[in-house]
């Protein structure tokens, strides 16, 4: 698919879901191009910003939000066999993206964006969603986290990994959507190290967490 925006910077991608002013507020420090996927374009706007392009089936954007926005912006894609989230993730081009309202409005909508995130391992996406950020593991990720945080692995496919700087290890845990999973599990040292030998394992953490990810995604190897 055609790149439609290419950035040098991140992009903070606004769906149509729950989002607030202090999440919003959170991803634009770090990610200051905004994109829209389809309805997000009015969420967008509710909240004075105006996306360089909204990207989607247009099933939801507003007439209003079409009529507030140049032509040039909007990019509607017929096809149904994929998400707005997959859409934009595949016609945007930048080092990381930021997706803000993609949670918490509706359960389907929640899984389907982590359906999405395992869908494209090779992109560097958080999602943020109320108090927490979620993302695809890269095959391997150091993080420096306060003892005692929140650790929560979630698995997307069947995968095993290896860690260390946690309270309960998870090497030798084969883990699975219908079998074990690693929710609720804690930093016990300052650095954490975690492996993975395929895609498919979603890291689950607090928000506050959000600028040591970033660095820690950046730095990181990605799938191949």
């Amino acid at each position: 698919m055609t790149q439609i925006v290419q950035s040098n910077t991140g992009v903070t991608l606004i769906g149509g879901g729950e989002t607030d002013a202090e999440t919003l507020h959170d991803a634009l420090r770090f990610a200051p191009e905004v994109v829209a996927a389809d309805g997000g374009a009015d969420v967008a706007l509710r909240f004075g910003l105006r996306p360089r392009a909204v990207i989607g089936d247009f099933d939801s954007i507003s007439a209003a939000a079409k009529a507030a926005l140049p032509e040039g912006a909007l990019f509607p894609i017929a096809e149904q066999d994929s998400t707005d989230f997959s859409k934009c993730l595949r016609s945007v081009a930048a080092p990381f993206i930021l997706a803000v309202g993609f949670t918490g409005a509706r359960l389907d909508h929640t899984l389907a964006a982590f359906n999405t995130l395992a869908l494209h391992p090779g992109r560097r996406v958080i999602v943020l969603g109320g108090p927490d950020l979620c993302f695809l593991a890269p095959p391997a990720l150091a993080l420096n986290l306060a003892v005692g945080s929140r650790f929560s692995l979630f698995p997307m496919a069947a995968v095993s990994g290896h860690s260390r700087g946690l309270r309960w290890e998870i090497g030798g845990l084969r883990f699975a959507p219908d079998g074990i999973s690693g929710t609720s599990n804690e930093v016990a040292a300052e650095s954490v190290e975690v492996t993975f030998e395929r895609p498919g394992m979603l890291v689950i953490l607090p928000r506050v967490a959000l600028p040591t990810v970033l660095d820690a995604l950046r730095a990181a190897p990605g799938w191949e």
